[in-house]
């Protein structure tokens, strides 16, 4: 009799293991499912925004041409080239992608929202929802001080790098290749959004509890240091444009441990 009972309950243990290991299973299937819709959501969406972008390319590059337009759009004669049959080609369908990147970003992080909420509780979703909200705004914010801020000085600054023709010496004039303008902005636009996004990585490092503010504050000269390291590595090599992305960076990193205490002060005050 007891090993029947015995039996009996070993058995209904193995059922009610396997029934477990049935319902995770099932649970990993349909997230699955969720990603895998939401991943062809996002590339739809792209493939949209990437075909409506090359259709309009000519009039988003003449838009990225309008910091030197202003420059140079008053001397007669001047203009870019392209030295390679289909370079003009293949500069617009890098455009079109990029374009579609930047229109899509906003809308891919409310489908990695929509694909996370559900399995958040309240208390979560408030704390990362800010952060969520936060990556788009500061890309494009990073975008548009290239945009506004940096572009005409730069041009302004390696324009006064031409020579006029005079006696003994030819004329130096710029005359920028399409393929190269278009490569040169994509990369400052992409390195400042990027380096636009460390208040966001740095307050969610203190969140986890992985670094803390004070932290923060006292590597505040090595941050200063890498900050500079970074520019030089993504900016063009010339001094401006090192300082253009080195100074914001740091008043980001400064702004970081700023939100950082205010972050901390009121978790601390919700849990009194």
């Amino acid at each position: 009799m007891r090993k029947t009972k015995a039996r009996a309950k070993t058995d209904g243990d193995v059922s009610r293991k396997k029934s477990e290991n049935r319902e995770e299973k099932q649970d990993i299937f349909f997230h699955l499912r969720e990603l895998r819709q939401r991943f062809f959501y996002a590339l739809g969406l792209f493939v949209v925004l990437f075909l409506t972008s090359f259709f309009y390319a000519k009039q988003i590059f003449n838009v990225l041409m309008y910091p030197l337009t202003q420059i140079l759009g008053k001397e007669a004669g001047r203009g870019m080239i392209y030295t390679a049959m289909q370079e003009q080609f293949l500069t617009e369908i890098k455009l079109a992608m990029f374009s579609g990147l930047l229109i899509a970003l906003p809308l891919m992080c409310i489908q990695i929202w929509l694909f996370v909420a559900p399995g958040l509780y309240r208390q979560e979703k408030s704390a990362m929802l800010p952060f969520l909200l936060a990556t788009p705004l500061l890309f494009y914010l990073g975008a548009s001080f290239v945009y506004f801020a940096v572009l005409p000085l730069a041009w302004k600054f390696f324009l006064g790098f031409e020579q006029a023709s005079a006696a003994g010496h030819l004329a130096i004039r710029l005359e920028p290749k399409v393929s190269e303008y278009l490569s040169l902005v994509m990369r400052l636009i992409l390195a400042f959004g990027v380096c636009f996004e460390l208040p966001v990585l740095l307050m969610l490092l203190v969140r986890a509890g992985i670094t803390s503010a004070e932290a923060l504050r006292k590597k505040r000269r090595y941050a200063i240091l890498l900050a500079v390291i970074v520019a030089a590595i993504l900016t063009p090599p010339d001094p401006f444009s090192q300082l253009a992305l080195a100074i914001p960076i740091i008043l980001l990193y400064e702004a970081s441990i700023w939100g950082s205490h205010l972050m901390v002060n009121k978790k601390s005050y919700k849990n009194r």
